[in-house]
């Protein structure tokens, strides 16, 4: 398995096809970018145009799966605790995502409802997905069919996160980063100053403002939780940028 390599993702780029201990490639950072925008694994292209930063992946990720085809390095068999798990008939498929997020995010006036598709990008370049199986339709028996590490394909090949993405949070932390949505906020998981973090915590974005140690003067930021909406609630705290696939 890859591990996440940690880089400044202001004007950063990380080179596909680096061996695991492969460093990251760094240009010079303007003064006005933030620091800290995230940390992103390798394989994956990040750069900033304009008040964008464009992240590029193929969303497939850098753990195992029984999504994978029996043939390939990253095929594991289902070893989670689900007795329900039940293996759906998509296996993982390189896409072609460029995700277009604001550099500094700003409160919408006018809060939209996240689409479904992808809604945000993970550390390790999986997409995170809403809280619905289809239009309106929760999630209650697509659980079933999520893998040990908590994600599945859909019918084009598009491996996603609807729930807490435990491959990362196992090497950051329950309590660290694990991503961004589109609206350029970034993604948390389940604990917070060493409780976890439930819906009664959180307004109704799944999300609330205040210093993290990548943002030490305060941000507007979401967190995982154990119970549905899980990632994001009403939809986007923000302006969303865009992805395309």
């Amino acid at each position: 398995m890859k591990s996440l390599i940690p880089f400044l993702f202001a004007i950063a780029v990380v080179t596909s096809g680096c061996s695991e201990d492969a460093a990251s490639v760094q240009a010079e950072i303007p003064e006005d970018t933030p620091a800290t925008f995230g940390q992103f694994a390798e394989g994956m292209n990040a750069y900033v145009d304009g008040e964008f930063v464009i992240v590029e992946s193929t969303g497939v990720p850098n753990h195992g799966s029984p999504y994978f085809s029996t043939s390939d390095d990253l095929y594991e068999a289902y070893n989670g605790d689900n007795p329900e798990f039940r293996l759906n008939p998509n296996r993982i498929a390189a896409q072609n995502l460029t995700f277009r997020i604001p550099l500094y995010p700003q409160e919408a006036t006018n809060k939209q409802a996240t689409p479904l598709g992808p809604i945000g990008v993970s550390l390790n370049g999986v997409p995170f997905y809403n809280q619905y199986a289809g239009p309106d339709q929760p999630l209650t028996f697509e659980i079933n069919s999520f893998d040990q590490y908590l994600g599945h394909p859909q019918q084009f090949g598009g491996y996603h996160y609807h729930m807490e993405p435990v491959y990362i949070t196992d090497i950051v932390g329950k309590d660290g980063l694990i991503g961004y949505l589109l609206d350029g906020f970034p993604v948390y998981g389940p604990v917070e100053s060493g409780q976890n973090v439930t819906n009664r915590d959180l307004d109704e974005w799944h999300g609330h403002s205040h210093a993290t140690a990548e943002y030490p003067d305060g941000i507007y930021h979401y967190h995982i939780t154990a119970e549905d909406p899980y990632l994001n609630g009403n939809g986007f705290f923000g302006v969303a940028g865009t992805v395309s696939q």
